[in-house]
C-alpha cells in the first residue's frame, strides 16, 4: 500500500483498559507519557491507553503481561503460558525489542538479552500503580527501541495526603498458586514515602507439551518477589527531590525445548533499579533531572540428569548493567506555544560465562565485559490554539552512538476537535532501534550492523458521548535496515524491508447505569522481506510469526449494588504461524476463544473479597509451538485497605 494512502479514516473512545472502570471516566484523564509533561489525554494527538489502579485491583489474579495482552494493538507472546515463560512484546506487529519499557518514565532494559528487551516476569501486578501505553513511533522523545510504542509502568502513588496508609492482599488459586503483598505509604509534611513488597508462587504445569500424554512430564514451578521503596521531598512549592530503589527476582523451572521435558533445568533472574531525581516547576518553566542505575542477572542451570544429552552439566550466567541520566525542560512560550528540550546519556554493558561438563571433560567460554553508549539531544515544539481545538507537535532528535555513529528521528503529530464529541488526529514519525551488544559482539554478531530505522504513519478519529466512547486508528510502518538473524552465515544482518499495516478499534459503552460494555479489535497485515526459513534463498512472508491477523477482546461489567461488581470477558485470537524448525516450513497454530470472569464484594470500607477465573471452558490452545498454555485457572482472595 502506498504511503499516500496512510491518512484514512478512524473513531475514538476511552480505551479498553478502562473496561472495568467507572463509566463516567473520559479521555480527559491526566497523563504524562505522551509528551513528558502533565496534560489532559484529549490534548494530545497520540494514541494513549491508561490502565489505572482500579483496573489493576481487578486483575489481582493475573500478571502484568496478561493485563497488557488484553490491550488493543498488543500481543504478549508467553503471557498465557506457564509462569516464567519468556514474555515477548509485540506492539502493532513490530518485532520483539521494538517496544520500549519505561519504569516511572525512565527506560529499562537488559543488555544481555538478544534484543535488549526487559523481562516482564520481573514485575508483579501488586507492585504497579498505573500503566500508560503510548502506541506509535516514540523515538523522538524516548530514543532507541520505541519503534512501535512505549509502555510506562508507574509505581509512584499520586495525591497522597495522609501520613499513614496500609494496603495488603492475600490470595490463592489452583496449581498451588499463592499471591501476597503489603504496601505502606503516606505523606508527612513535605516528605512522601512508599514501601512495597509482593510475592507470587505457583507449582504451575509442564511448560513443554507432552503429545502422547504418557511421558510423565513434571510441573514447572515459579516463585518471584518484588521489593521497593521511594522517597519524595518537597523543598518548597517549586522544587522537589526523589529517590527510589527496586529489587525484583524470580526462579522458574523450565523445560529443555519444545515437546521435551527436563526435570532439573532452572532459571534465576534478578534486577536492581535505583536512582534519584529532581523537578523544578513554576508557572512558565518545568525542569526535570533523573539518574538511574540498573543491574540484571540471569542464571541457567541444567544438571542434565533427566534427559539424555551430550553434556551432563550446563551452567550459563549473564550479567548486564545500565546507566541512564537525563535532563529536560518545558518552557511556556506564550500564545499557545510551548517548547520541550532535553538530553540524555545511556551506557550498557554485559558479560557471560558458560560451563558445560561431558564425558570429554569440562568446556568453558566467556563473553568479556563489553559496552556501548549513546548520547541524545531532542526538542519538540507544541502549539495549542483555536479555543483549544487544535493541537500540534513538531519534534526532532539527534542520537550519537559509540558504535555506528549518528542518526536522526522526527515527529509531526496534529489533532483537531471538530466538535465537543469528535476529534481527528494523525502523525508522521520515524523510529529507530540501535543494535544490541549481543547482535554486535557475540559469536553471531556483526560489528557493521546499522540501526533499524522505520517510517510510521497513523490517523484516527475519536468519538465520545456520555454513554459511548470509541476510537478507530489506522497505522502503517515501513522498516528499513531491519535487524534479523541470517541462517546462511549464522550472523545477524540488516534485512531489506518489513511493512506492517493495521487497524485498532476500541469502545466503552454504558447503555444503562449499572452495565458497561467494552472491547477492542486489532487487525494486522504485514509483509516480511527476509531470508527464507525453509531454504537458503531470500523470501517474503505475508504474515508475522506469533502475531495473529485478528485479535478481539470483549467484556461486560455489571454493578447491581454499590459493593458488588461482576464482569465476564472473552478473548478471540485468530490463526497464526510459528517456526516449524530449522529449514522446515512454518507451522500454523489454531485460533481460539477464551472465556473468563471476575467478581468482587466490598465488606464495609476496608475489606474486599474477590475471585478471578481464566479459561473457564478449559480450552486447549497454543501460543508457542510445543509449549502448553494455561488450562482453567481460578484465583480468589481478600484485600485490606486502611
Amino acid at each position: 500500500m502506498k504511503k499516500k494512502l496512510v491518512f484514512v479514516a478512524a473513531v475514538l473512545f476511552s480505551s479498553y483498559t478502562q473496561a472495568q472502570q467507572d463509566s463516567s471516566k473520559t479521555l480527559d484523564e491526566i497523563i504524562i507519557t505522551a509528551n513528558r509533561f502533565e496534560q489532559k489525554q484529549s490534548q494530545t494527538g497520540k494514541v494513549i491507553t491508561v490502565i489505572g489502579r482500579d483496573v489493576l485491583d481487578k486483575s489481582a489474579g493475573r500478571t502484568v503481561a496478561q493485563v497488557l495482552n488484553q490491550q488493543a494493538g498488543i500481543v504478549i507472546n508467553g503471557a498465557l503460558n506457564n509462569m516464567g515463560t519468556v514474555q515477548t512484546t509485540f506492539m502493532r506487529g513490530a518485532n520483539s525489542g521494538r517496544t520500549l519499557i519505561l519504569l516511572d518514565g525512565m527506560p529499562v532494559s537488559d543488555p544481555s538479552q538478544i534484543n535488549n528487551e526487559f523481562d516482564l516476569n520481573l514485575f508483579l501486578i501488586n507492585d504497579v500503580e498505573r500503566i500508560e501505553i503510548c502506541r506509535g513511533a516514540q523515538s523522538t522523545l524516548y530514543g532507541s527501541d520505541a519503534v512501535a510504542g512505549i509502555i510506562n509502568i508507574i509505581t509512584q502513588k499520586q495525591n497522597v495526603k495522609k501520613p499513614f496508609h496500609v494496603k495488603a492482599t492475600l490470595s490463592a488459586g489452583n496449581m498451588a498458586t499463592y499471591r501476597g503483598n503489603v504496601q505502606l505509604y503516606g505523606k508527612a509534611n513535605k516528605l512522601q514515602y512508599q514501601l512495597r513488597s509482593a510475592l507470587l508462587s505457583s507449582k504451575g504445569f509442564s511448560a513443554a507439551l507432552d503429545t502422547t500424554g504418557d511421558k510423565n512430564f513434571d510441573r514447572d514451578g515459579y516463585r518471584g518477589t518484588t521489593n521497593s521503596a521511594s522517597l519524595r521531598y518537597e523543598l518548597n512549592e517549586q522544587l522537589s527531590f526523589k529517590s527510589f530503589i527496586q529489587y525484583n527476582q524470580y526462579k522458574a523451572d523450565i523445560d529443555n525445548a519444545a515437546f521435551t521435558d527436563d526435570k532439573d533445568h532452572t532459571q534465576k533472574s534478578k534486577n536492581l533499579n535505583t536512582g534519584a531525581g529532581f523537578q523544578f516547576k513554576n508557572k512558565g518553566v518545568s525542569v526535570t533531572g533523573n539518574y538511574m542505575y540498573s543491574e540484571s542477572e540471569r542464571n541457567f542451570l541444567n544438571d542434565s540428569g533427566s534427559i539424555n544429552g551430550f553434556a551432563k552439566f550446563v551452567q550459563d550466567d549473564y550479567a548486564g548493567r545500565n546507566q541512564f541520566i537525563e535532563l529536560f525542560a518545558t518552557v511556556d512560550l506564550g500564545k499557545g506555544f510551548s517548547l520541550l528540550q532535553g538530553a540524555d546519556y545511556r551506557y550498557n554493558t554485559f558479560n557471560n560465562q558458560f560451563l558445560s561438563v561431558s564425558s570429554f571433560g569440562p568446556f568453558r567460554s566467556q563473553f568479556n565485559d563489553t559496552s556501548i553508549s549513546q548520547q541524545s539531544m531532542y526538542a519538540s515544539l507544541f502549539y495549542k490554539g483555536f479555543n483549544d481545538k487544535f493541537n500540534i507537535e513538531l519534534g526532532g532528535r539527534l542520537n550519537v552512538n559509540s558504535r555506528y555513529g549518528s542518526n536522526y528521528t522526527h515527529t509531526f503529530n496534529p489533532s483537531y476537535l471538530l466538535n465537543k464529541n469528535l476529534r481527528v488526529f494523525g502523525s508522521i514519525a520515524t523510529g529507530f532501534k540501535a543494535p544490541s551488544l549481543y547482535q554486535l559482539y557475540s559469536f553471531a554478531g556483526l560489528r557493521t550492523l546499522m540501526p533499524e530505522q522505520s517510517r510510521n504513519y497513523e490517523t484516527g478519529i475519536q468519538h465520545q458521548t456520555k454513554k459511548l466512547q470509541q476510537r478507530l486508528v489506522y497505522f502503517y510502518r515501513d522498516v528499513k535496515t531491519g535487524i534479523d538473524f541470517n541462517f546462511i552465515t549464522f550472523r545477524y544482518y540488516n534485512i531489506p524491508n518489513q511493512i506492517v499495516r493495521g487497524l485498532e478499534y476500541e469502545f466503552v459503552a454504558s447503555p444503562v447505569e449499572q452495565v458497561t460494555l467494552s472491547g477492542n479489535y486489532t487487525f494486522l497485515n504485514g509483509t516480511d522481506f527476509i531470508q527464507s526459513r525453509v531454504t537458503t534463498k531470500d523470501s517474503s512472508y505475508q504474515y508475522m510469526l506469533r502475531r495473529p491477523a485478528h485479535n478481539l477482546n470483549l467484556q461486560i461489567a455489571y454493578k447491581p449494588l454499590n459493593d458488588l461488581f461482576i464482569s465476564v470477558n472473552g478473548k478471540y485470537v485468530s490463526e497464526r504461524f510459528d517456526v516449524g524448525g530449522f529449514r522446515r516450513p512454518d507451522v500454523k497454530l489454531g485460533g481460539y476463544f477464551l472465556l473468563g470472569a471476575y467478581a468482587e464484594y466490598k465488606l464495609h470500607n476496608n475489606w474486599k473479597l474477590f475471585a478471578d477465573a481464566q479459561n473457564i471452558t478449559n480450552t486447549k490452545f497454543f501460543d508457542v509451538r510445543g509449549f502448553n498454555s494455561i488450562p482453567f485457572m481460578i484465583h480468589g482472595g481478600i484485600t485490606l485497605s486502611l
